[in-house]
């Protein structure tokens, strides 16, 4: 399942880098919870919560099914 995810990672980390972040995996759980970490601009932009949610997570669940919450650590 890891790698499904770093796959759906790479689909929306080009988008992210446009705008000076980045999103790193962290771990993904047997209970479908994958832990990422959001670095440059990600990491203190007030927006970044909706980013992980509405963009982040959105991409992850419809690649990776499994996915239950994507969480920022």
């Amino acid at each position: 399942m890891k790698e499904k995810v770093e796959a759906a990672l790479s689909r929306v980390r080009p988008s992210l880098q446009a705008d000076g972040g980045d999103v790193e995996l962290v771990d993904v759980s047997s209970e479908g919870v994958v832990r990422v970490k959001l670095t440059g601009a990600c990491a203190g932009c007030p927006m970044g919560q909706v980013t992980l949610k509405m963009g982040i997570e959105k991409v992850i669940k419809q690649e990776v099914p499994e996915v239950k919450e994507v969480v920022a650590v």
